[in-house]
């Protein structure tokens, strides 16, 4: 069994796309949620509210042959990709194309537009849009594809389209496929774009804010006055490497990762279960070797849905007792479903390197019926800790739970 570390973080998000971006606007409080009126146009959808990415762009020496097969969710999650590979110090090395290197990424699904021209030739019986590439971009593993594809991985692709859960199953599966020695260096995390469709869903169920004029006053995780969850977008991937093999090239280590765990509710397809929820977290703890006393930060999940954040705080505390420091960055980023476990990830190994995690912002009035913990409120916490967790839920029951462990040699 082999040490897993993360060598390469890269990510893309509504509130920056380098880490000292990023920290400026969670120091700030500062959210990204904004109102779309471009959704006007859709008069039974009640939210208006979403995080977009506003100043990504492709990057300029990006071929029409390589972008071809790529939807938006594809460029966030091969950008993010390229990214991490550089900040890793593995651009050009020769183990990325020998069979080294593998991915494991994932997103809710494909890009929406492509989806939309399928739809099309269905509901009239043709369409103009469609072309040999149209596929490609809406598949649901086209961001693993993708990545491997650009960046001539002949190591294992994993997908992982599990919606909110793609981006840390993503990391998770990575982490086995090194542990258990069946690759040295794997890309992982996940990405998704925005689309309406997206928010739709959610408010079929009420599950979405619609605090439409106070945009900065949304979402609310864990306050009983919340009213929903807000959707946005982004991306986020790590290069997770044997330990060994880090060393031997002289690899800069963020962290090590400890622990991974995933289980699924096998109860209700929307509904979570705090049983469930509780049990993965002691997985993840087993699987780390640790104890739930040397944990000092929960990164939770944090929709600001009523009955996920009660769900999740009361497992917590299951596990943890109410002392345990916890936040949700979804105040800050929005709901990025298939990217949040990877953008999460990435907040909690920077949090640990500083000895800082941020608050949860528009947390006001604690839900007397979530779980009894430490919520992180005003200017965020400074916290020294070997080891912190980050949890992802999903839809269909899938929960993830993830451990890392701070690196000091």
């Amino acid at each position: 069994m082999h040490r897993v570390v993360v060598t390469g973080i890269g990510g893309i998000s509504a509130l920056g796309s380098d880490w000292p971006e990023l920290l400026a606007g969670l120091k700030a409080g500062r959210n990204a949620v904004c109102t779309m009126p471009e959704w006007d146009r859709y008069p039974e959808l009640g939210t208006r509210l979403a995080a977009p990415v506003l100043h990504f762009a492709v990057p300029a020496q990006w071929t029409r042959k390589q972008l071809r097969s790529m939807g938006r969710v594809s460029q966030l999650a091969v950008c993010s990709a390229t990214r991490a590979l550089a900040d890793a110090g593995l651009t050009g090395d020769a183990r990325v194309t020998d069979g080294s290197m593998g991915v494991a990424c994932g997103s809710s699904v494909g890009s929406t537009a492509d989806i939309r021209d399928f739809a099309e030739v269905l509901m009239t019986g043709h369409s103009t849009r469609i072309n040999a590439n149209s596929y490609v971009r809406m598949m649901p593993h086209t961001t693993a594809a993708n990545i491997g594809i650009f960046l001539g991985l002949t190591g294992r692709i994993v997908p992982t389209s599990s919606a909110c859960t793609s981006g840390s199953q993503g990391i998770g599966y990575a982490y086995e496929a090194i542990r258990f020695g069946r690759q040295a260096m794997m890309l992982a995390g996940g990405a998704e774009e925005l689309c309406p469709s997206q928010a739709m869903a959610f408010d079929q169920l009420y599950a979405t804010s619609r605090r439409n004029d106070s945009p900065a006053s949304v979402p609310q995780p864990y306050d009983r006055d919340r009213d929903g969850l807000v959707v946005g977008e982004g991306a986020g991937i790590l290069v997770l490497e044997n330990l060994d093999v880090a060393r031997a090239r002289g690899a800069r280590i963020y962290v090590e990762l400890a622990g991974f765990a995933s289980n699924s509710d096998g109860t209700h397809i929307t509904r979570p279960n705090e049983d469930t929820m509780r049990i993965v977290m002691q997985m993840a703890l087993r699987d780390a070797a640790i104890e739930p006393s040397q944990v000092g930060y929960v990164n939770g999940h944090g929709t600001a849905t009523e009955h996920g954040d009660i769900a999740e705080t009361r497992a917590t505390t299951r596990v943890f007792g109410p002392t345990m420091p916890i936040s949700s960055q979804k105040s800050y980023l929005g709901h990025t479903m298939g990217a949040c476990g990877a953008l999460e990830a990435w907040i909690t190994i920077e949090g640990m390197r500083q000895g800082w995690f941020p608050p949860t912002i528009n947390l006001h009035n604690m839900d007397p019926r979530c779980g009894e913990l430490d919520y992180i409120t005003g200017s965020g916490r400074s916290i020294d800790t070997e080891y912190a967790m980050s949890n992802n839920f999903a839809f269909g029951g899938i929960n993830t739970s993830m451990i890392f462990r701070r690196w000091d040699s």
